[in-house]
């Protein structure tokens, strides 16, 4: 799945989860694609099952791309 890093970013602020958007915001490219970047995303502490319930929780509109 593709997203972009700044939904991703506001998704993590929306939700009080600040101390992981930082290291989303320096660790990881402007546009994730999960399955390439799952190693870096694991790196900042979300799995993709993780992400997904985030992203569903914070509406996260039509920037996903499957």
């Amino acid at each position: 799945m593709q997203l972009d890093k700044q939904e991703l970013l506001r998704v993590l602020r929306t939700q009080g989860d600040n101390d992981t958007a930082q290291k989303v915001e320096a660790q990881l490219p402007d546009e994730i694609d999960t399955d390439r970047d799952g190693d870096a995303l694991a790196g900042v502490g979300l799995d993709r099952t993780q992400l997904m319930a985030k992203l569903a929780g914070g509406g996260f509109g039509s920037s996903l791309t499957p």
